[in-house]
């Protein structure tokens, strides 16, 4: 019997689901999914995609049958040849379903080419054609026939879930009484109880597929699904669209005339740790080491134990005085309409605290005697948050693309976010930050001060703005977390918010403002676009977007 692989509480399933996302959310943010959901996809447009679903389900039905083949006891055979049942169904009375949407299904056409390769791959699965794996027959035991139907299973259950997901964000944003949009009835199938319990039935028919499998198995499973996932955007990211579209944003515009400047905060936005953590280990770390010969100091004699304890009271003082700041900030009245000033001038206490924090370190001494080549070599290994690296990689690689980009932080030292970027073609991003001061390569334990508090960062992107090319549109936008970003986050075109910090969500709605999801704000403008207006992002004052992933403003901004 072989080893059994670990599968959590939540799901073989639903565990895929949720890694897959940095995939599948590029096809909620594709044009397609962009326009149906305003209600102005074009007709001729939706259905051909439609169409192609027949030859989807004619795949799903034999995939089926052949997982069927291989379950290996009564029960799992009946569950199967039910779900079965129910894409047979529907396959047969898909025109009647399309007419109850509102549509005229058209004459069953060829498969196009995104179908094929989806249908292809589902069918050489279910075959047993997976690479490594060994296809089954006569003398194939019963847990490798087991195998294979979860892993035939495995490329059907995130076509189901796909549609379910986007169809529920989609639902929230139409309203129940407008009867104009005219995919309102394809959106409420896809949201219906019905199509739920099916999805859930191939969910959880994977799930119990999947409790034999080993850990290798599991991993060619997961491959599997991630496939389909990436197969089925593919589908929606290569459909025609005849009107135009506001997304990817830096497609859309004219590069003759338009000019897009990226800028965006580094610690916690880009990072998976804070630079005061990383400084804090290099300190640690080196300094028992040093022999600064003429300037040691008391600090270098310390012990790691007794360096990690002064850098832990910094650390607990600096989170005790944020939050303290941040109490008296909100203890003025509650504003009912979001003014820019009125927020400018509460986070001068802000101001005032960050630069008595800073002031701190320096006369601590902890940041003296770091050496520049371990901080350039920690700034090499820095983890970054999922998508981030990737989705700057691909701005600087776009011969075609007029876009700059800014790094504004509050980082100590400005070698740290350079070398962090000096790989893949990202050395070209312009970084504004605090800088060390050293002798030679050694730091003194000073800090050139120059990015502090929310209105050095607000200067540093006004006069990166002026020094801009005047000459055609200008697009901004800002990416940030935390409140040191809210000015800038305000101030440009598109505030994009990542992360859920608890000081800016209290802030924001303290001062007025409102924080939208990006696909609503995106389903929002498109339907102004659609009207006849520009899609004008600025627009109402005191709004900032939302995101829980890069992958949400890589899809935005780029695209797929």
């Amino acid at each position: 019997m072989p080893e059994m692989g670990a599968v959590d509480q939540e799901g073989i399933a639903r565990r895929f689901w949720i890694k897959s996302k940095s995939d599948w959310i590029f096809a909620m943010y594709s044009p397609f999914f962009l326009s149906l959901a305003s209600g102005n996809l074009d007709s001729h447009t939706f259905l051909n995609c439609v169409s192609q679903d027949v030859h989807f389900l004619k795949a799903f039905a034999q995939a089926y049958e052949l997982a069927e083949e291989c379950a290996d006891d009564d029960e799992d055979k009946s569950a199967i040849r039910k779900l079965r049942k129910r894409v047979k169904d529907k396959l047969k009375n898909y025109e009647t379903i399309v007419r109850e949407w509102g549509f005229e299904l058209p004459a069953e056409g060829n498969s196009i080419v995104a179908t094929v390769k989806y249908t292809d791959f589902l069918l050489a699965t279910a075959s047993g054609k997976v690479e490594g794996e060994k296809v089954p027959g006569k003398i194939a035991t019963p847990f490798e026939r087991i195998k294979l139907a979860a892993y035939t299973l495995g490329a059907m259950a995130p076509c189901m879930r796909l549609f379910a997901h986007i169809c529920k964000e989609i639902h929230h944003l139409i309203d129940p009484d407008d009867s104009s949009h005219i995919y309102k009835k394809w959106v409420d199938y896809y949201c219906s109880e019905n199509f739920e319990t099916s999805t859930l039935q191939i969910e959880d028919m994977l799930d119990k597929l999947s409790i034999s499998l080993t850990g290798v198995e599991l991993e060619v499973l997961e491959r599997l699904y991630l496939q389909a996932v990436k197969l089925r955007v593919d589908f929606f990211s290569i459909q025609p669209i005849v009107q135009q579209t506001i997304v990817p944003l830096s497609r859309v515009q004219s590069p003759a005339n338009f000019n897009l400047t990226i800028f965006c905060d580094f610690d916690m936005t880009c990072t998976a740790v804070d630079s005061f953590a990383v400084l804090a280990e290099i300190a640690i770390i080196t300094a028992p080491k040093l022999d600064l010969s003429g300037y040691e100091t008391k600090l270098t004699k310390m012990s790691s134990a007794d360096l990690r304890s002064t850098w832990g009271v910094l650390s607990a003082q600096y989170v005790e005085e944020h939050d303290q700041c941040i109490e008296s900030i909100m203890s003025s009245e509650t504003v009912e309409k979001f003014n820019y000033e009125d927020l400018s001038k509460a986070l001068e206490q802000l101001a005032d605290f960050e630069k008595r924090a800073n002031s701190r370190v320096i006369q601590s001494g902890v940041l003296k005697g770091l050496n520049l080549e371990d901080i350039k070599q920690a700034g090499q290994q820095l983890a970054f948050q999922d998508g981030c690296r990737g989705f700057f990689q691909k701005i600087v690689r776009n011969e075609n693309s007029k876009t700059d980009i800014h790094i504004l932080s509050y980082c100590w030292c400005g070698d740290l976010i350079r070398s962090a970027f000096s790989s893949g073609d990202l050395n070209v991003l312009q970084v504004h930050s605090n800088e060390l001061a050293y002798e030679e390569t050694i730091s003194t334990g000073e800090i050139l001060r120059r990015v502090e508090c929310p209105m050095e960062k607000l200067q540093a992107f006004n006069d990166i703005l002026k020094d801009c090319n005047a000459n055609g549109q200008q697009l901004t936008v800002y990416i940030g977390g935390s409140v040191g970003d809210l000015l800038c986050l305000l101030k440009a075109d598109i505030g994009i918010v990542i992360g859920s910090s608890p000081s800016l969500s209290r802030l924001g709605d303290h001062f007025g403002i409102s924080f939208v999801p990006l696909f609503s704000g995106m389903v929002k403008k498109q339907k102004e676009f659609d009207e006849g207006s520009s899609p004008n992002w600025k627009g109402l004052p005191g709004i900032l977007y939302t995101v829980s992933s890069w992958a949400e403003i890589h899809a935005f901004i780029l695209g797929s």
